[in-house]
């Protein structure tokens, strides 16, 4: 099973079979617009939600030339690093609950750096609290954001950026709307039962094989 379409292209090039979409599901209910609080630093307010780690390319959206309040949410082992080196980004900590929804919801756009999630479930957490994502053009990303629907890919972040400000809140949250945990599971099962239906078709049963 596999989240993305652009990764099960990849996977299906490589010589995999009988592949399956499984989307991600977000919870609606928690994550939603509120108002937005009075925020460390001058709007618009440009924050990153995820693992403080290497990896994310944090640094990509940290060392652009923009005039936007950066904010990190969250914690990993880059974490001191950085702060000692990024003395003026607004660094939050890790949040979770309706604390992590009123830190997120505050934002006016939300940047994901990174270059290899596979799918990036707080892309559509940020979308659910209407604010727009910019984001690179890559499997996962590519795959979720609607240039002018949710957000904005692009090679240029700043470029992305920009662009992503100007998305409608409203359509951000219409647009995670559909990716609720019931539509989720719903897909997850029934791929259960296509496999269901395969292995009952085999001729040779797993037992008969391992023999």
């Amino acid at each position: 099973m596999v989240a993305t379409a652009s990764l099960e292209t990849e996977l299906h090039d490589r010589g995999f079979i009988n592949l399956k979409r499984w989307s991600r599901g977000v919870d609606t209910y928690l994550f939603r617009p509120l108002k937005k609080k009075k925020s460390t630093g001058e709007r618009p307010v440009a924050v990153y939600l995820g693992r403080v780690a290497i990896e994310k390319n944090i640094r990509a959206f940290l060392d652009l030339n923009i005039s936007v309040s950066k904010h990190i949410i969250g914690d990993g082992p880059a974490m001191n690093e950085l702060k000692e080196q990024y003395p003026d980004i607004h660094f939050a900590g890790y949040k979770t609950g309706e604390n992590l929804v009123a830190h997120l919801a505050s934002a006016d756009v939300m940047v994901f750096p990174s270059l290899t999630d596979t799918f990036g479930l707080v892309l559509i957490e940020a979308m659910a609290c209407g604010v727009p994502v910019a984001a690179y053009p890559v499997t996962g990303p590519k795959d979720i954001i609607e240039n002018g629907v949710n957000g904005w890919v692009d090679g240029d972040l700043a470029y992305a950026i920009e662009k992503a400000l100007t998305v409608s809140p409203q359509s951000c949250r219409s647009f995670a709307e559909k990716f609720s945990w019931e539509r989720a599971t719903k897909q997850f099962a029934s791929n259960l039962v296509l496999l269901k239906n395969q292995v009952n078709s085999a001729p040779l049963s797993l037992e008969a094989e391992s023999s």
